[in-house]
């Protein structure tokens, strides 16, 4: 199967950006984010496109993102927090080496001040951040290859947990 080296998935401000980036710098190979194509292909900011068109907008955007990124992206490639509520994004996952980067709460709270930056964590941030994680986590556990806990890790830490998990050899 061609496609991505790895796939990291996760929840928002779990460090999908700067553990994929460190990953592709370790085994010599492209980085790609599929945030950053949408945002590049849509001319706006991600949390914009929620205001402007809602949740199911964005995500018909971040299902091609992610199909097209699956196919051409031969490196490591990073999918938004939410982009495994897809069940045929679910599906084109099978077969690739998908890396789950887990936290808590408190984890995340620490990382991403829980800010209303985030479209879906602006009223109530623990609570939704909670309820988001309990309608994502299995999703997440269904997909991937291996699950790597991010809490108290540094990026360098989570980075190695990542290439022993899928017994990767760097470049």
């Amino acid at each position: 199967m061609t496609g991505p080296v790895v796939v990291l998935i996760g929840p928002m401000g779990v460090g999908k950006s700067t553990v994929g980036q460190l990953l592709a710098d370790r085994l010599g190979v492209g980085y790609r984010d599929t945030d950053d194509d949408i945002v590049t292909a849509d001319g706006r900011a991600i949390s914009d496109i929620f205001v402007e068109e809602g949740e199911p907008a964005f995500r018909a955007l971040e299902k091609q993102a992610v199909a097209r990124a699956l196919a051409e992206h031969e490196g490591v490639l990073a999918l938004g927090g939410g982009a495994i509520l897809d069940a045929d994004t679910r599906a084109l996952l099978a077969g690739h080496a998908v890396v789950y980067l887990s936290m808590d709460v408190e984890e995340a709270v620490r990382r991403t001040g829980l800010n209303v930056a985030r479209p879906l964590l602006a009223v109530n941030p623990r609570k939704q951040w909670r309820e988001l994680m309990e309608a994502r986590r299995h999703l997440y556990e269904e997909v991937a290859t291996a699950v790597v806990p991010t809490d108290g890790r540094t990026p360098e830490e989570v980075t190695q947990a990542a290439l022993d998990a899928l017994e990767l050899k760097e470049a």
